[in-house]
């Protein structure tokens, strides 16, 4: 007869234990800089989505919603500005004891100096209401969208704009410090400078290298600015959320174990260096790895997200030990999932995901939490609302919630590992 051993997993009592969603990509019914821009575009994307997407296995499920310009355009969304209260009782019932949520700063000061009163109102019962259900909030101040009036001075390509968005964030931490304890001030900084400014993927679809690295010198300072502006007024732990792939190399040779070396310093360092005295933790959204063999990434390739993502759980394991032992921050996991409609790897990506963190605190990392991208479906900026990343599965038409069995599997391991 085979013993069975006991797994001694090493997480802590206090850890977070979360899903993640962003104001613009959820709430539905609002405009900003995005929404105009997806209304001048969705015909094109529509008509450029069999170029896109049909090399992808997912392509014959897709291909009528991929095809239909009103995929494109965010609308209602989820709703979850109105279902809100529904939402964090589903969320409840899967045992998380955190949420990362955000506040929309379109909805704040829709003209410029003009603060919405209602909106306020609305993100105070937001907050009480997972307080309420002893949800702990981790708040973004900022994932991508900005007043239509902010685009018009041309964002945060220029240097003197910065002094807007600081603006809301000390009118922000003014009216929501009390429930302030997790903040973080900006979401993915390098993503959102290459796709708008190099890729022009992204409004306002410029293709500048200039524009790109000053647009993240930008956001670096407007972090810096924002981090005294909430500590000094509230009790909050600040960091923002950092995109990170783990660069490594496929061989021997000398010249992959160099490109995978300054993959890593360049993707991942640049950013940090420039406010890692300015952060209290490190936010770190994981979804890609690169096995880089000479001056090329060449991945294994062995399984794809619904997006053609190719997925490696696992690296999250060295990524995080890389991190922490470089920069000695907590690390909380702000991000990570996989675009999965028939949630068929959303189980094994967990799974991976979280052997891969306790493998990670066994070796001394100092991580503070999990928070699942996402709680529910959402519309996923450029690609629409095509991509399933939700743990709850959303009915567009109806906007009926169904929980994946995936979520219920992870409701039992939180379960499990709070006990």
């Amino acid at each position: 007869m085979v013993e069975k051993k006991k797994v001694t997993l090493h997480f802590p009592k206090k850890f977070l234990w979360g899903a993640s969603i962003s104001t613009h990509q959820v709430e539905g019914r609002n405009h900003n800089q995005w929404t105009a821009w997806e209304l001048d575009t969705a015909q094109v994307k529509a008509a450029q989505a069999p170029y896109n997407y049909e090399h992808l296995d997912i392509w014959p499920d897709i291909k009528a919603i991929a095809t239909k310009p009103s995929t494109y355009v965010s609308g209602t969304s989820v709703d979850h500005f109105n279902k809100y209260p529904l939402d964090f009782d589903i969320a409840k019932k899967l045992h998380l004891n955190t949420l990362r949520v955000g506040i929309e700063w379109s909805r704040i000061e829709p003209k410029e100096g003009q603060f919405n009163k209602a909106a306020i109102e609305h993100y105070k019962k937001y907050f009480s209401q997972l307080k309420n259900r002893g949800i702990t909030p981790v708040i973004t101040l900022w994932h991508w969208t900005f007043p239509d009036w902010f685009s018009e001075k041309g964002g945060f390509a220029k240097r003197s704009n910065t002094k807007f968005f600081t603006r809301y964030v000390a009118r922000a931490t003014k009216e929501f410090s009390s429930y302030f304890k997790y903040v973080i001030t900006i979401n993915e900084p390098t993503i959102y400078a290459t796709m708008s400014y190099h890729e022009h993927r992204w409004p306002p679809e410029e293709g500048s290298k200039l524009k790109t690295l000053i647009v993240m010198l930008n956001l670096a300072r407007a972090h810096r600015k924002s981090y005294k502006i909430v500590t000094k007024n509230s009790q909050a732990k600040v960091g923002l959320a950092h995109n990170c792939a783990y660069y490594y190399a496929g061989d021997d040779s000398v010249i992959s174990r160099i490109t995978a070396y300054l993959g890593h310093k360049f993707a991942n360092e640049f950013f940090i260096n420039r406010v890692k005295r300015h952060q209290d933790f490190l936010g770190l959204n994981y979804y890609f790895a690169n096995r880089v063999i000479g001056t090329r990434v060449h991945n294994p390739e062995d399984a794809h997200s619904d997006l053609g993502w190719d997925m490696q759980p696992e690296k999250i394991r060295p990524l995080i030990v890389q991190l922490y032992q470089k920069y000695k921050l907590p690390v909380i996991v702000t991000e990570n999932g996989v675009a999965d409609m028939h949630d068929q790897y959303r189980k094994w990506w967990i799974s991976k995901t979280v052997q891969a963190m306790d493998g990670a605190i066994a070796q001394g990392a100092d991580l503070r939490g999990y928070i699942h991208w996402s709680l529910l479906d959402n519309f996923e900026w450029a690609e629409g609302s095509w991509p399933r990343f939700g743990l709850i599965e959303v009915d567009y038409k109806t906007l009926q919630r169904k929980v994946r069995p995936s979520a219920h599997w992870y409701a039992r391991l939180i379960k499990t590992l709070q006990n």
